[in-house]
């Protein structure tokens, strides 16, 4: 991933806590006819290796778990806050008028050896934690054991796991910090006007990471 350096986020926690809050990962492997990707959701094990550990399942259907070169690391995307920047926030619009619209947004690319788990033991574990992180907020949490044994049963039988320790990991925080701190009030402000949660978000990251710039 291209990493100019006032964007580049190397700090473990931060790019563990993206993946964490935003766990659905796009999984991309090199296969007999080239590459494949699907979006599959992971669970992430901080301990697990250096770098982390990611696993997950894969509807045994998709042919990715089977067709992939295991020689080849696989790569994993986590989108986090993402969201269009226009330059009419810019005070050097203003000034100049020499800006151009961008782009901002979070991402977290995690590499490494992926592993098919082909045991219902080890898929129902992960379902566990899967289900229990992304249930934990609800006040009446729904848990694998909720659903009848026998049922439970026959759905493991659809599905594999896969293992991947990430052996590189790669973040990247947009947030318009190669902008003068003019632009990057306007930016703030701007993303501050919107309704939506995105522009929240975004706007937060502008003012946390413009601080540091």
């Amino acid at each position: 991933m291209y990493q100019p350096p006032h964007f580049r986020e190397d700090r473990l926690d931060i790019q563990h806590a993206l993946i964490r809050a935003h766990s659905l990962g796009l999984l991309v492997t090199m296969g007999s006819k080239g590459l494949t990707a699907n979006p599959i959701p992971f669970s992430l094990y901080p301990d697990a290796s250096p770098n982390g550990t990611l696993r997950a399942h894969l509807s045994r259907a998709n042919p990715q778990w089977q067709d992939f070169d295991a020689g080849c690391d696989a790569l994993v995307i986590f989108q986090g806050v993402e969201t269009y920047i226009t330059p009419s926030w810019y005070e050097t619009k203003r000034q100049t008028g020499k800006v151009v619209p961008t782009w901002n947004y979070a991402i977290v690319q995690a590499y490494g050896p992926m592993t098919v788990r082909d045991d219902p033991d080890w898929v129902l574990a992960q379902i566990r934690e899967l289900t229990s992180h992304h249930e934990a907020s609800r006040s009446e949490p729904w848990a694998v054991e909720d659903a009848p044994d026998a049922f439970v049963a026959a759905q493991l039988k659809g599905i594999v796991g896969i293992e991947i320790p990430i052996s590189r990991i790669e973040g990247k925080w947009k947030a318009s910090q190669n902008r003068p701190e003019a632009d990057r009030r306007g930016v703030s402000e701007g993303l501050r006007e919107a309704a939506d949660d995105a522009s929240q978000r975004m706007a937060e990251l502008v003012e946390t990471l413009g601080a540091k710039a």
